[in-house]
């Protein structure tokens, strides 16, 4: 089966958010919007034809999530990942977000520390401190080659006994990575010796670029299994977020229940009934589909890298491994982080995520989506690649 990537339906007049909040965020609507982690890519037709088939049925009561949903899951995790679940480990959740608010409401208590890895999606933040923890900051360090990497011994340097839980970004957002194993099981080490539970936010782990390869942390080992609690979802991977849909894994039973019991007082419920429909049908239908995806995301930002090397003094792109998210360093401008998001809306008529929403060390930085049709990521270069002849030419 081929799939085209070229055209991509118009978002401008629907609910979207990238679309719909751009005079809010950037003060203008003349801005093409890279920044929202979704795609400009159409969903797959074999989840919309699953949802017009469930149309057929004219009641939409309420719903358990099927069993066979779960399996579906279960299946495309091991087939891709090489990582086994039951039915029994595996928890609805409407986003990785409130799963990662319950872990920590499960998993610590007020005035605990909570660690994040910095730049790092900001939801990592804002979950520790809205529930009266600390942040317990442990920035990536960043190569010369542009790659960040782990920094295990400022870790181990700040842990004391109120450090209870690392929220891990696996592969990492916003800077492309796909931890290694040795990474994970250095990584791993530490939390079994203070005695730290793991979240760990996978959902992007099926856009992963060949060489590299996701490993779940809970996949290391049984002991990474038993202090693991991993989330997975369709969003990303098949452009469904709006369906609200995605899982908690949690092999461990003492772990599972200390997070139920954190869950249940949320009343998290079972989801919608076209989500379960669309979820089941992502997973049972998409492997072909995501093989393309993967090719036309490569391309996309092979696009975008070759423009970024034209203007070295200007700015860098991150080598990306995971994601379809391009962690750009822009620091060459000089520009302040408010000058530089300014010279992106207003020069190249882009709005882009700021780094520094990602902690203190993406100063200086820019994060692009390239999950964008053909069509769509012509004119997001052709613009950018404007913007920045001019500021050469005039200095």
């Amino acid at each position: 089966m081929s799939y085209s990537f070229k055209k991509s339906a118009c978002r401008k007049d629907t609910n979207a958010e990238k679309y719909k909040l751009r005079e809010k965020l950037f003060g203008t609507e003349d801005v093409e919007p890279v920044w929202v982690a979704d795609m400009d890519i159409d969903t797959p037709d074999f989840v919309t034809d699953a949802i017009k088939k469930r149309l057929n049925h004219p009641v939409f009561g309420y719903e358990d999530m099927p069993e066979s949903a779960y399996e579906a899951q279960i299946d495309w995790l091991y087939r891709h990942h090489g990582i086994k679940y039951e039915v029994v480990d595996m928890l609805y959740s409407h986003s990785v977000v409130a799963s990662m608010h319950t872990a920590i409401e499960a998993f610590s208590k007020v005035g605990d520390k909570i660690i994040v890895q910095t730049p790092v999606y900001p939801p990592f933040f804002k979950s520790v401190t809205q529930l009266d923890r600390k942040v317990l900051v442990n920035p990536l360090k960043l190569q010369e080659n542009g790659i960040y990497t782990f920094d295990l011994d400022d870790l181990e340097s700040q842990i004391d006994e109120k450090t209870k839980m690392i929220l891990l970004c696996s592969p990492h957002n916003p800077v492309g990575r796909v931890w290694k194993r040795d990474e994970l099981e250095s990584l791993l080490e530490i939390c079994l010796k203070h005695n730290i539970v793991i979240f760990s936010d996978e959902i992007h782990s099926d856009l992963v670029y060949a060489p590299n390869k996701h490993i779940p942390f809970a996949s290391i080992s049984k002991k990474a299994k038993d202090i693991t609690v991993s989330t997975f979802g369709v969003g990303k991977t098949f452009n469904m977020a709006g369906f609200a849909i995605s899982t908690v894994a949690i092999a461990n039973e003492e772990l599972r229940d200390r997070f139920l019991k954190a869950y249940s007082k949320v009343h998290f419920a079972q989801g919608a009934s076209l989500s379960h429909v669309a979820f089941e049908a992502a997973y049972k239908n998409g492997d072909v589909w995501l093989s393309k995806l993967k090719e036309h995301l490569r391309n996309n930002y092979t696009l975008l890298k070759k423009l970024c090397d034209k203007y070295p003094q200007f700015i860098k792109i991150t080598p990306i491994e995971a994601t379809y998210l391009a962690w750009l360093d822009c620091r060459g401008m000089g520009l302040r982080d408010k000058e530089l998001r300014d010279f992106f809306i207003k020069n190249a008529k882009l709005g882009l995520n700021a780094g520094i929403a990602f902690g203190k060390a993406g100063s200086g930085f820019m994060r692009l989506n390239f999950a964008l049709s053909s069509d769509k990521m012509s004119k997001v270069i052709q613009q950018l690649e404007s913007a920045l002849k001019n500021r050469k030419i005039n200095g």
